[in-house]
């Protein structure tokens, strides 16, 4: 044998060594790859066309997904060059900014990444809830789906300190003092996240510890665990047609009487063909190239997108932090402005009672809405109510935040943006 055949034949042993079925060119190779691959295993072999459609999942559960990859891999590459005590912090951003080569681009893409997590993961819940993807068999991946969203606004705030500037030390001031609200536990809580009675390093060292080791440790097992519900439940799609009565009842072998017990009626009929049976398995097509060739184009989307937003806007960093010198007015990070809005007519109402019952209703959610109707729709006419309601709140939601945002000034006095 000569020996380029023998080169070619060890070069393919060694890459079937790691990819066992080799770049698939049959429907058959390509269902063996998706399920002998470690990263693609998580998706089905066959995908219905439903699930694929943009207008129906708008990319948004890819989207978060995606970010918190970009998020892992530029922490970790910020993680380099940072140093966790108050000094030399501020110092550490002053390096990315001026010395280290691409260092403000790395810090920027972070930094909006971790604001259009925030964003994408409401989005993706509210486009499950008015979809009715969080009816039988996903009542737990939606309360999954619930936590990671939590966690994404944990992150996000622990993440709000490193900076050690202005911005972030009076942000976290007036965050932590909105938990201290909580009766009887409030104190402790901030005790415990600040490490003591004022912010100062063991608050920076807790901070960058929660950010960066013991939040995403969670987050990734959460999110592997709402990826294999995924796999096991399906994706939700809207409710097929009842089949028509089958050849046997027409001819009158089974009573009329029994038709309509369904299954149970029919327990002695012979076994019907596979495409009788399974009548969703002719709709399905394949992962491979259907649905992981979109994924590609998302990711390829956003790292382009990304890449310019990071290129042209910079993450903001003022003068290095100073406990007495308090800005007017002191705003929390902006996803929890809403909450300060609250807070400002109400601290109990707004910073504990209005929060508490919002996530107890959202994990109460599929188990209150039961009924297994409008699922895979959006805005099902027969879920009109539940709809109506959480449009309702999602909408006092974003709208507290944008007041928070743009409409409060000194003193947190109502001001108009577009005559300052």
């Amino acid at each position: 044998m000569p020996d380029a055949a023998r080169l070619r034949l060890w070069l393919r042993s060694v890459g079937r060594s790691v990819f066992r079925v080799g770049w698939p060119r049959t429907d058959k190779d390509r269902a063996a790859a998706m399920i002998s691959s470690f990263f693609l295993h998580i998706h089905s072999a066959k995908v219905q066309p439903h699930s694929l459609r943009p207008s129906y999942t708008l990319g948004l559960g890819l989207l978060s997904f995606y970010l918190f990859g970009v998020l892992i891999i530029t922490g970790i590459a910020l993680m380099l060059y940072y140093i966790p005590t108050p000094l030399a912090a501020y110092r550490s951003m002053k390096d990315l900014q001026f010395v280290v080569t691409f260092g403000m681009v790395l810090r920027n893409m972070h930094r909006w990444a971790a604001h259009v997590m925030v964003i994408a993961v409401f989005l993706h819940m509210c486009r499950v809830f008015f979809t009715g993807a969080y009816k039988i068999p996903r009542q737990f991946n939606w309360v999954v789906g619930v936590g990671l969203f939590l966690l994404t606004l944990f992150l996000s705030f622990t993440g709000y300190l490193l900076p050690w500037d202005q911005l972030s030390l009076w942000a976290i001031t007036v965050g932590t003092n909105m938990a201290s609200y909580a009766p009887w536990l409030g104190d402790y809580l901030k005790y415990l996240l600040l490490g003591g009675n004022v912010i100062g390093p063991a608050t920076l060292l807790r901070f960058y510890v929660l950010h960066c080791v013991i939040l995403p440790a969670i987050a990734v097992g959460l999110v592997g665990v709402h990826f294999f519900r995924v796999r096991k439940d399906g994706l939700s799609a809207p409710a097929r047609p009842e089949p028509a009565p089958v050849e046997e009842e027409r001819s009158g072998r089974f009573p009329a009487s029994t038709r309509s017990y369904g299954l149970m009626a029919l327990t002695d009929r012979p076994a019907l063909p596979v495409e009788e049976t399974d009548p969703e398995a002719e709709d399905e097509v394949m992962a491979w190239p259907h649905l992981l060739y979109r994924e590609l184009i998302v990711l390829l989307a956003l790292l382009v997108v990304l890449h310019v937003v990071s290129l042209l806007f910079d993450a903001p960093l003022e003068e290095l932090a100073d406990p007495t010198r308090t800005p007017n007015p002191a705003k929390a990070p902006w996803y929890f402005l809403g909450l300060q809005e609250l807070v400002h007519y109400s601290a109990f109402i707004g910073g504990v009672l209005v929060p508490t019952i919002v996530v107890l209703l959202l994990l109460l959610t599929p188990y209150l809405d039961s009924a297994p109707r409008g699922v895979g729709v959006w805005f099902a006419p027969e879920r009109r109510w539940a709809n109506w309601i959480f449009g309702v709140l999602a909408s006092v939601a974003i709208l507290l935040t944008l007041i928070g945002t743009y409409f409060r000034g000194t003193n947190w006095a109502w001001v108009w943006p577009w005559t300052g």
